[in-house]
Order: C-alpha cells, then structure tokens, then sequence
C-alpha cells in the first residue's frame, strides 16, 4: 500500500515530536537570548509566574536556551555563552598548541552582542544547550511591539508550550 506524501508528514512529525516531548521534559532551566522588542523579558515574566522554567540569568546554568533566531551568528553565540565539553587532549598536543598561542599572540576579540535589528518575525525556538538541538518552536508574531501586545504574545507562546509538555488525555 502506498502512503501519500501528507501520511508520511504526519508519520515524520509524530516520530519527531515524541522525541522532542522526551527531551524536552528533561529541562528546567533556561536561559533567554535577547530578542526583538525585547520579548525576552515578556517570556521570562510568563515562564516563571505560569511555573513551566526557572529563568537563569547565567547562561552555563542553563539546560535550554530560547531565541527568536537561528543561524551561525546564534550558533557562534551559544558556543561562547556555553561551550561544550571537549576531550582534554594529549599533553603533546596541549604544549604544542601553547606554543603556537605564545608565537602569534592572539588577539582575541570580545564576544559579539547579538543584534536584534531585523529579528521579530514571529518565530520562537527552545534549543537543548547540550544537543544543541531544537526541542520544541512555535510560531506567534505579535501585532505591534506595545508592551500589551509583546505580553499577550509571551502569554500565548508559554500557554502553546505547557499545552505540549502535559501528558495528552484520551
């Protein structure tokens, strides 16, 4: 029997969805990028008075991040907010690295500000700090960037999220 190209979407998206739900129900902590409008803080108000995350305000603490934004500049950010664990390498390999430190004198840059100039299209992303995977998103543009407004949508995206971590009911 052949499934229709909507069966095996409906298929793939349950597939992912249980996979998401599950790690999703591992988090408790995140931590919130700065958005558009300054969303962040809207969201932050909802995730902690409706109880569905503690809000860190140190990222490393953090088992998840929000933001409205992915991409290599998110990506790059995440990675210096939180990196991840590496392997410690060899001792050789330690020493030849500082000596190649020492002999160019790296200048290193701080860490860029996340931009929020063009953002707030709508879309909200809740990535695994970890797995650096997208565990759950939604979709929810606000009007305008009254503050009404910024809290309606903050309230609607936390409803949207605490409808998808409580157990279905048949």
């Amino acid at each position: 029997m052949r499934f229709s190209i909507v069966a095996w979407g409906i298929a793939l998206t349950a597939i992912l969805l249980s996979g998401a739900s599950a790690q999703l129900s591992t988090i408790h902590s995140v931590y919130l990028f700065p958005m558009a409008g300054g969303m962040e803080q809207y969201l932050a108000n909802q995730l902690t008075s409706q109880g569905v995350f503690q809000v860190v305000t140190d990222p490393k603490r953090a088992e998840a991040v929000f933001t409205d934004r992915l991409g290599a500049e998110f990506e790059k950010r995440l990675d210096e907010l939180i990196p991840l664990p590496q392997a410690a390498p060899p001792a050789e390999q330690k020493e030849k690295e500082k000596e190649e430190k020492e002999s160019k004198q790296v200048r290193e840059e701080p860490p860029g500000r996340l931009s929020t100039f063009a953002r707030g299209k709508g879309n909200f992303f809740l990535v695994d700090a970890r797995s650096r995977t997208v565990v759950w998103s939604t979709y929810a543009r606000p009007e305008n960037t009254t503050a009404e407004q910024l809290h309606r949508t903050a309230t609607r995206i936390v409803d949207r999220l605490k409808r998808f971590l409580s157990p279905k009911q048949s």
